[in-house]
């Protein structure tokens, strides 16, 4: 029972942020009006790496995700340079994740007097850079 995954809330993270009192420059994106696995696909691919080659990635990457993945870490840059006074080329992406945010239920037609519901899921992305 040593290795039992548990669900850890959204809040947790920022929880255990605080607890250690971190200080590193990070940039949130709330009711992002994209599912949590979507958002995953683009985090996955830019999480450890510098932050010329992510937003380099995030560029030129299909998915609608990586459009606003990349805006969020435009603002975390400029929050390292504003309020923390870090240097750009020296930051890479030390953590990002996607947390569930809250469903809007929508209702579709079908045949017969029937009705479908629609989940259009959003996230909440977080991306927290750290100096190399």
């Amino acid at each position: 029972m040593a290795n039992v995954h548990k669900k850890v809330h959204r809040s947790q993270f920022k929880r255990e942020r605080n607890a250690q009192n971190d200080k590193r420059p990070s940039a949130k994106l709330s009711y992002a009006r994209i599912p949590v696995q979507k958002a995953c696909f683009v985090l996955d691919a830019i999480r450890g790496k510098d932050v010329k080659t992510a937003l380099g990635i995030l560029a030129y990457n299909p998915r609608y995700a990586s459009g606003v993945i990349k805006k969020l870490v435009e603002s975390a840059i400029a929050n390292a340079e504003n309020n923390n006074n870090l240097q750009a080329d020296k930051l890479y992406i030390a953590e990002c994740y996607a947390g569930n945010g809250p469903i809007m239920k929508r209702v579709h037609p079908r045949a017969q007097g029937r009705a479908y519901r629609i989940f259009k899921r959003m996230s909440h992305i977080t991306v927290v850079l750290d100096e190399r």
